[in-house]
């Protein structure tokens, strides 16, 4: 009647007939033998994407701490050391990345491509703010991908003495930064290009902040060429480019302008209040 549950279609059938069903069915049969290969790879498969996911997690907080190392770079009173102590944590970061070539080895990589995409996005940032700090320019993605091509030596024992020559086995892993993860890594740059300059503007250099504007429209012009016609995360991320741009180029309007009148140690402070000002108009949070 009205207001009652609805019947179930496998419901008119007794439960000892679909019990007598089940057990009549044959393990051993090829269906059943298909299904349980089908099962035994979706597995092997869905455990393999969450090792994945786990070390891109880890590329992830590894390249934000030497990140965070690196914004210490202005203010440090040895730089060098600060530089070597980014390329010691940027080498561990690249040894997790060799685990995720070795675990894709024999796998199509745009299959696990979402599980890999974020930690590869923040090494790609990690490493072109570590370059731009070295050589006031922009890694490209083939010199990023150079430094992830990987290789070992597997020594094998053996008793066969006919093997003796190939004890020593040579192996090579290698991973390549898609177009997309580059990009995206570039666009995440500039922001961290923009707190460089509050840091610089901080410590009394009135000179980098012009230098890091000219770069990021030079960045900014290069990303309007794509436009639209990328995918759909570069356009989303060439809005926040847009804004570190604006933020930079107010501080160099702001030293152009007022520079003489303000003392250094109270650039820092009006710039910030400016940044302020712009995010309230733009409604960012």
């Amino acid at each position: 009647g009205s207001g009652g549950f609805r019947k179930r279609k496998h419901d008119n059938f007794p439960h000892g007939q679909r019990r007598e069903e089940k057990e009549n069915v044959n393990p051993s049969s090829a269906l059943m033998t298909s299904f349980k290969s089908f099962q035994l790879e979706l597995d092997t498969r869905h455990d393999k994407y969450e090792r994945l996911v786990k070390l891109s997690r880890d590329i992830t907080i590894e390249s934000k701490r030497t990140i965070f190392l690196l914004h210490r770079f202005i203010s440090a009173p040895n730089g060098e050391e600060i530089l070597n102590e980014s390329e010691v944590k940027l080498d561990a970061v690249r040894w997790k990345i060799k685990q995720v070539a070795q675990e894709l080895i024999g796998e199509d990589m745009y299959q696990f491509h979402r599980a890999i995409s974020p930690g590869l996005q923040e090494y790609v940032e990690a490493v072109s703010f570590q370059y731009f700090i070295k050589t006031r320019s922009l890694i490209s993605v083939e010199e990023i991908n150079k430094q992830l091509i990987f290789t070992a030596e597997d020594r094998e024992e053996t008793t066969n003495m006919t093997s003796n020559s190939h004890d020593k086995q040579p192996h090579t892993w290698s991973l390549k930064v898609t177009p997309v993860d580059y990009l995206l890594g570039v666009a995440d740059l500039t922001g961290e290009l923009m707190r460089l300059c509050i840091s610089s503007v901080g410590n009394g250099d009135i000179d980098t902040p012009f230098e890091l504007s000219q770069f990021l429209r030079q960045i900014y012009d290069g990303f309007t060429f794509i436009g639209n016609t990328g995918p759909y995360e570069v356009s989303k991320k060439l809005y926040t480019l847009k804004q570190s741009l604006a933020k930079v180029e107010n501080a160099c309007y702001t030293l152009k302008v007022r520079g003489s009148e303000i003392p250094k140690h109270m650039l820092a402070d009006v710039f910030s209040t400016k940044t302020e000002l712009i995010d309230q108009e733009e409604g960012l949070p």
